[in-house]
């Protein structure tokens, strides 16, 4: 039988995520056999995390972070809002999200990088953090954006604590002008973004699918109402410069001064630190959106369980 080290336990305990007492239990097991260690970890502790794994995780939070011309956004999921309460958790989001910086948004890179003060890489902390706090976990999603010269400013709307929480925006200005005015404008912008979730940066930027299914609606409507043609027309340009308002960030009005659209503050800007600024992109990650959420019927769930009795 082989001697049950620290080295031996901290080599499993690298190699599956697994707690420490769970790889002394396994080493214990298979009489200090690694590979052995390991199929019991499987058939014990990772067989449960599989089960996990089919359950919806569709809260946790939502991470940002900045340095100079970068920023990065990342989503990590869990299944209740409780675990986005956990400091563990919470400086996982927190890690995941300053790693992004390197790795550009690239999920698959951020998962396979040594994750901070761990010889564990992110994807295997996170299989870890799932045997620790029991409940399924997801890092869902990573983007980044980056600009030569300017900044990247983020706001995170509904924080938990700085960096961290329901909505996390980034916005990218390219400009070589004083960096404090266009990060106070790009701050502004995101917070902007996330009260008003444009879905396109600019005109050009435009589905050009969805605009036309868009046409097609106010086309009908207006000829279904009896106009003659070239009515319909003017009708349909009007409906559409009204969608680009609603769908297009720099159409639409600032939140911070609603005379005005966000392409004008953007000018504005410009004309006070001395050099052009362009609003280069944004990024609006909002907690959850696009999950497919379990709905529960809470009553056939109690006759369901007590038809098994």
């Amino acid at each position: 039988m082989a001697e049950i080290t620290a080295a031996l336990v901290k080599d499993l305990r690298e190699k599956t995520g697994a707690g420490m007492m769970d790889c002394k239990q396994a080493l214990a097991a298979t009489s200090g056999d690694l590979e052995g260690a390991i199929d019991w970890l499987r058939k014990k502790g990772l067989s449960a995390a599989a089960k996990k794994s089919a359950r919806v995780a569709a809260e946790g939070l939502v991470g940002v972070a900045t340095q100079g011309t970068t920023g990065a956004v990342v989503e990590v999921n869990a299944e209740t809002d409780f675990v986005g309460r956990n400091e563990t958790f919470q400086k996982f989001v927190e890690e995941c999200a300053k790693m992004s910086i390197t790795t550009l948004g690239d999920i698959e890179k951020l998962k396979a990088q040594k994750f901070l003060g761990e010889s564990r890489t992110v994807a295997e902390q996170m299989t870890h953090l799932v045997a620790t706090i029991g409940e399924n976990m997801q890092l869902r999603r990573s983007a980044a954006l980056k600009v030569d010269h300017g900044i990247v400013a983020s706001y995170i709307h509904t924080a938990v604590k700085p960096g961290i929480g329901r909505i996390g925006v980034l916005v990218a200005l390219e400009s070589t002008g004083n960096a404090d005015q266009l990060n106070a404008l790009g701050k502004q912008i995101a917070m902007h973004v996330a009260a008003a979730n444009p879905q396109f940066l600019n005109i050009a930027g435009v589905d050009a699918v969805a605009l036309e299914r868009e046409k097609a609606i106010y086309r009908d409507q207006a000829t279904a109402s009896g106009k003659p043609p070239e009515i319909v027309e003017k009708m349909v340009v009007g409906r559409v410069r009204k969608y680009y308002e609603e769908v297009v960030l720099t159409e639409q009005a600032y939140i911070m001064d609603d005379k005005i659209k966000v392409s004008q503050a953007v000018e504005k800007t410009a004309k006070d630190v001395g050099a052009p600024v362009t609003l280069k992109g944004f990024v609006r990650f909002s907690l959850g959106e696009g999950i497919q959420k379990e709905e529960k019927d809470f009553a056939a769930e109690v006759a369901a369980t007590a038809g098994k009795r």
